[in-house]
Formats: structure tokens, C-alpha cells, sequence
């Protein structure tokens, strides 16, 4: 049973958490609907539905690849970003089995799938590279780390899911035959991506398709093998679901072909939230405040407890995230925060929806000064 707003709230409640899952894009929607008239064929059948499948199938990663500017042949579609991630990067890795190469060395601040990746396959020559108080991992640090005799593969996001810093992925200078790995799932419908990667992952809920579509794209050429059972090929086994992937592919094009608009709308919009939290007595705003994702922004309000904020402001009306944006569930603290030396706890992602209005902006900003003061009268 949901909690009544408090009188004064926005109604209906305003969703500021689109950095974990955003509504379905009307255009997606409308896909969606006929896709599932005509796409529920097994793509990899001769016969009438399993052609028409295959058709709707093919065109989708056609138009994520355009999107992408690369090859449709290079994109794959797999059951979620977290799966592509994982068979993307460890890919990569075992591809390097015959040279005794198993190390990753990544950012210690890539999203947990990559961490959890890493840990599941155990080796001496992983790494983690630490990143400056903005988030930002410096080439040099890299390079270092990409030149270890025991790297197989380095891994660093286009831009960060917690604190929407980006990174200098085309400024990074590999030896030959260690391969780059980017996470794009923060990035992808928001910013432009960088152009200097070998693997790239993103995921279609993110950008307003449909839960349950991942991307993985390779580059020809790049060494990389399945690193499930299975065939040694890009698409992966099982039944793929042609109606989403096709719909997602519908988002993406309609995000991209908007963004410019979406995007500087955001980002004035954001300056706004950053303002009013950094005016907030003991609080920090995390983050570059330039080089960024323009739809999002995480702050740490100490003497509070994150799931604290986040419960309160969502009696008001406002939907916002706290903790690892990545193990949020477990309440456990964000090793994001952590990896730039922020307060862990008490901290609050906002991220803005393409919906998101200049008026809503401002009553958020009213509530969290209000909410913030009035909780912590009730701890001091």
C-alpha cells in the first residue's frame, strides 16, 4: 500500500531515478505493441514466422548499430546490460587463454557487473586503478596497468553511474593486443560515446526501451570467445526476444535524435539541483561539475542515513536513489563513493527523465532543503 503525500506534494509523484530504469519511450511503445503481433517466431526457423521474426530481428540490430556506428554484424542483443558486460568482457579474457594472459585491469569505480565479472574468474593480475576525488582515471595510470605482463583486457566506462563522471576513454593509449572494454550503459542516450573501444556494452532500459534487452558489440577483428557454453559465436544461445530488441532499437534511434534538446534541458535543470544541495549546511556534491552526464547528480548529506532520505522525499512525492546504484538492495555502501574518498552514507542520486519539468526541479529542491533539516533536528 502506498504511502499518501504529504499535503503540498507534486502529484501525481515525480520519478527522479532514471538512471536505473526509465519509462518505456513512446516510441518503443508503439513498436513494442506491433512487433508482438508478427514477432513471436523462432528467428533460426525457415518457415513463414520464423522468417518475419528473423526480418524484425535483423533490422533492430541493424538500427542499433547505425546508432552505434559500427557494423551490424558487430552488435548482438543479450538478456540484460549485466549479461552483456559479463560476456563481453570475460570474452575478452578468455580469447587471451593461449597467452596466459587472465588480469583485468579496471577503474575502481566500473558498475558492479564488471567487479563481479572480475571475480569470477580469480587472478593474480587483476587491478583496479584509482580514480581522482572527481571519479576521473588518469591515462597514465592506465597505460601502466594495460603494459603488465599478465593484462588481458582493460576496462573503463564511458561515464559513471553514480556520479555521471565521464571518462577519457579516447585519450587512452594501449599497447597492441590489449584490448578495450566500455561499459556505455550510463552513457548511451545521453552523451556522446567515445569512439576508441574494442568491446562496448550498454542496456535498453536505460535509454527508455524495454527491461531485458542488453548490447554487446564487438569490433572486427577483436580477439574474443564465448565464454559460456555454447557456440563460439556473438549472438547467444536461447530464444531471443525479437519484440523487445526491436522496440529498444525504435528508443534508441528516438533518444539519439532528440538528445541535443533533452540534454541541454537536463543539464540546466541539474545545475539547479547541485546548487541547492551544495548550499545545504555539511553537504557534499560529488561529481565534475562540467565534463558530466547531463541528467544526473549525487550528493552526501552527513548526520543522515541514505535510505533515511530516500524514504522520507518519496512520502513527498519524489522518487530518488541512495547507496551503490549498484547493490542499493543490499544497503550496502557505494564503492563509488568510496574509490573518490566521499561520505558513503547519507548520499541521494537524482536523475532526470526526459519528462522532467523546471517546476518539478524546483519542488524537489524546496523538499530536500526542508526534509534535510527537519531529519537531522531529529539526530542532532
Amino acid at each position: 500500500m502506498q504511502s499518501s503525500p504529504t499535503p503540498g506534494a507534486p502529484v501525481p509523484p515525480v520519478y527522479l531515478d532514471a538512471a536505473s530504469s526509465t519509462a518505456l519511450h513512446p516510441a518503443a511503445r508503439d513498436v513494442l505493441r506491433a512487433a508482438l503481433e508478427r514477432g513471436y517466431g523462432d528467428p533460426r526457423r525457415l518457415h513463414g514466422a520464423g522468417r518475419d521474426a528473423r526480418l524484425l530481428l535483423d533490422n533492430a540490430r541493424a538500427v542499433v548499430a547505425e546508432c552505434l556506428g559500427v557494423r551490424a554484424d558487430e552488435v548482438a542483443f543479450t538478456a540484460s546490460g549485466t549479461d552483456a558486460v559479463h560476456r563481453g568482457l570475460l570474452g575478452l579474457v578468455a580469447a587471451q587463454a593461449p597467452s596466459g594472459r587472465a588480469g583485468v585491469a579496471h577503474t575502481a569505480v566500473e558498475h558492479s557487473s564488471v567487479l563481479h565479472a572480475v571475480a569470477w574468474r580469480p587472478s593474480d593480475d587483476h587491478v583496479a586503478l584509482p580514480v581522482d576525488r572527481l571519479g576521473r582515471v588518469a591515462p597514465d595510470v592506465v597505460a601502466a596497468a594495460a603494459g603488465r605482463p599478465g593484462t588481458a583486457a582493460v576496462a573503463v566506462q564511458a561515464a559513471n553511474q553514480e556520479i555521471g563522471t565521464r571518462q577519457p576513454v579516447d585519450e587512452l593509449d594501449l599497447p597492441a593486443g590489449v584490448p578495450l572494454f566500455v561499459d556505455a550503459a550510463a552513457a548511451l542516450g545521453h552523451a556522446d560515446l567515445p569512439t576508441r573501444w574494442d568491446v562496448l556494452t550498454a542496456s535498453g532500459h536505460k535509454w527508455g526501451g524495454p527491461a531485458g534487452v542488453g548490447v554487446l558489440a564487438v569490433r572486427r577483428g577483436t580477439r574474443w570467445h564465448n565464454p559460456f557454453p555454447g557456440e563460439d559465436v556473438l549472438e547467444p544461445d536461447g530464444f531471443p526476444d525479437v519484440p523487445a530488441a526491436l522496440a529498444a532499437a525504435a528508443a534508441l534511434q528516438a533518444v539519439l535524435a532528440e538528445r541535443t534538446e533533452v540534454a541541454a534541458r537536463q543539464r540546466v535543470l541539474v545545475d539547479r539541483i547541485r546548487a541547492a544541495a551544495a548550499a545545504l549546511p555539511d553537504t557534499e556534491v560529488v561529481g565534475d561539475p562540467d565534463d558530466r552526464l547531463p541528467h544526473l547528480v549525487t550528493f552526501s548529506c552527513l548526520y543522515l542515513a541514505g535510505d533515511e532520505l530516500v524514504t522520507d522525499l518519496d512520502r513527498q512525492g519524489f522518487g530518488v536513489a541512495s547507496g551503490s546504484a549498484c547493490t542499493a538492495s543490499t544497503l550496502e555502501p557505494s564503492h563509488v563513493l568510496a574509490a573518490i574518498g566521499a561520505l558513503t552514507h547519507g548520499n541521494v542520486r537524482v536523475s532526470l527523465t526526459r519528462e522532467t519539468t523546471a517546476e518539478q526541479v524546483d519542488a524537489f529542491c524546496r523538499a530536500l532543503g526542508e526534509t534535510v533539516e527537519r531529519l537531522r533536528r531529529g539526530v542532532l
